[in-house]
């Protein structure tokens, strides 16, 4: 988002929006205790798929023959056989 040439304010908004989120869960009456989501897109939010595109809309296939295809929130790397041996590749481009 630093990257797009959007107005202070509404930068300064969504970093504040994309800050502090927690989460608990409740099983069997019990609560958990509040974590901090250090990574995601917010689910059901406006803005989430909208991030989304932004932060993955560099993200592309390293291999030849190599699909990738994005979605709302998720992302697929197609490998066919005969290019078995690069998904370690794959995965290492996405975690950079």
């Amino acid at each position: 988002m630093a990257q797009l040439d959007i107005a202070n304010p509404i930068y300064n908004w969504l970093v504040d929006y994309f800050s502090a989120h927690q989460h608990s869960m409740r099983f069997r009456g019990s609560m958990s205790q509040l974590l901090e989501i250090t990574a995601s897109i917010t689910q059901g939010s406006v803005i989430g798929p909208v991030s989304y595109v932004v932060s993955a809309s560099d993200l592309s296939a390293v291999t030849p023959g190599n699909s990738m295809f994005k979605y709302a929130d998720d992302t697929y790397v197609v490998i066919p056989a005969c290019n078995a041996l690069s998904r370690d590749a794959e995965l290492d481009n996405v975690a950079k």
